[in-house]
């Protein structure tokens, strides 16, 4: 006797895939944020060492890196338009 199971594995969606959890800073004022990604670490840091150089002044800094924090969102069209014309200023 040839005895065969077939097994059907249920697909599930991609969006039902659990999100990964992004590790969280706690700010006093603004409460928990996400921690960026490898690449934006990197650029936010190097941006933070300019202004302490005071190769780059502080104001500067802070419009550079605000633009590139909003330019990097993918939900909101509007803000993502205002970053880029912030991080081109």
């Amino acid at each position: 006797m040839n005895d065969r199971r077939t097994t059907t594995r249920k697909r599930t969606p991609s969006s039902s895939k659990p999100r990964q959890h992004r590790p969280e800073i706690n700010l006093p004022v603004l409460g928990p944020v996400p921690v960026p990604e490898g690449n934006q670490l990197v650029f936010y840091t190097v941006l933070g060492i300019l202004g302490a150089l005071e190769i780059v002044e502080w104001p500067v800094v802070l419009i550079v890196g605000v633009g590139h924090l909003l330019s990097s969102q993918h939900r909101y069209r509007l803000l993502q338009q205002l970053g880029q014309a912030a991080e081109a200023a």
